[in-house]
């Protein structure tokens, strides 16, 4: 049972979790309202889609750990469970096997020919998770670029499994459902990729003890505390306004209870984020700010419920 629990605790399972709810409310509160009218192989799908995300994902983080244990013993070594507790050998193994797993599943219900693109994405994607651990995520900015585009491909790969390559190429008769269901897939994947983006930047400001011990080149590191604070700012500021923009788009249409969501879950906690950056200095005001932005992406994913009644 404790082997069992550290197995979870290794593929980081709230992690996992909510790629599985950001992909479910991404296709049962957008996709299916918008396609009212889908053949139940629709769902078939993307149940393997998500099989194959949560595998995947999975996979990197084991690796990740796999290759960061000496990192986190500094940063974080009651965390520890690579060689602690689970042995670097049956790490690799369930690397292994949760990587094709993944990529066996998705052949299943994706004909290959067809969707190429999902084959072709799946493994790109145990590529660079494989490489953003043993290199990217020491060098300046990509590794956090890496971790962004990856976090924002969670939603794009349940938008990109609806549709054949040749549909893709060629989007004959682009119906105003079509159009709506790419402006959506746009809104959350970007939403995802800049909140990642800002949380990625406060994990490198926590973690520089261990990151600066073992030769990484992250921001804080490279740039300096202060100035990677004003690149956080800066972002959140964008975030912030865009999101007040797209509310007041949604005035005139009376959806005056998305509006006040937003608001108060979206972008207060942002908000709050931004006002007390200035004054974090230790891992324990970093932490605290993180986890606000892992609330934000929270309740912004959870946002995609309005949709259901909208759309």
């Amino acid at each position: 049972m404790k082997s069992f629990i550290y197995f979870l605790r290794l593929v980081r399972w709230p992690n996992l979790l909510f790629i599985l709810l950001a992909e479910s409310l991404f296709h049962f509160f957008i996709y299916k309202p918008l396609y009212p009218n889908l053949a139940f192989t629709a769902d078939y799908s993307f149940y393997f889609i998500v099989a194959t995300s949560i595998c995947i994902a999975a996979a990197g983080y084991i690796i990740n750990d796999y290759f960061d244990v000496n990192i986190d013993q500094v940063n974080k070594p009651k965390s520890v469970v690579v060689g602690a507790h689970i042995s670097r050998r049956w790490v690799i193994f369930w690397h292994l096997f949760l990587s094709m797993g993944g990529v066996y599943i998705s052949l299943i219900a994706f004909p290959f020919q067809q969707y190429i693109h999902v084959h072709f994405s799946n493994l790109a994607t145990i590529l660079i998770l494989w490489f953003y651990s043993t290199n990217f995520k020491r060098d300046f900015l990509i590794g956090n670029v890496v971790i962004a585009v990856l976090t924002a491909w969670t939603i794009g790969i349940v938008y990109f499994s609806k549709f054949t390559i040749v549909q893709l190429i060629y989007p004959a008769n682009m119906q105003s459902a079509d159009l709506r269901f790419l402006k959506l897939m746009i809104l959350y994947s970007s939403f995802a990729f800049i909140l990642t983006l800002i949380r990625e930047a406060l994990k490198d400001m926590e973690d520089m003890d261990g990151d600066g011990k073992f030769g990484c080149k992250t921001m804080p590191l490279a740039w300096g505390l202060q100035t990677t604070k004003v690149y956080v700012a800066v972002w959140l500021m964008v975030l912030i306004l865009v999101l007040s923009i797209i509310q007041l788009y949604a005035i005139p249409f009376g959806w005056w209870i998305s509006i006040i969501y937003c608001i108060i879950t979206i972008i207060s906690p942002l908000v709050y984020v931004l006002f007390n950056l200035k004054q974090a200095y230790t891992k324990s005001d970093f932490n605290q700010l993180s986890n606000w932005i892992k609330f934000a992406m929270l309740t912004g994913i959870l946002s995609m419920g309005f949709f259901y009644f909208l759309l």
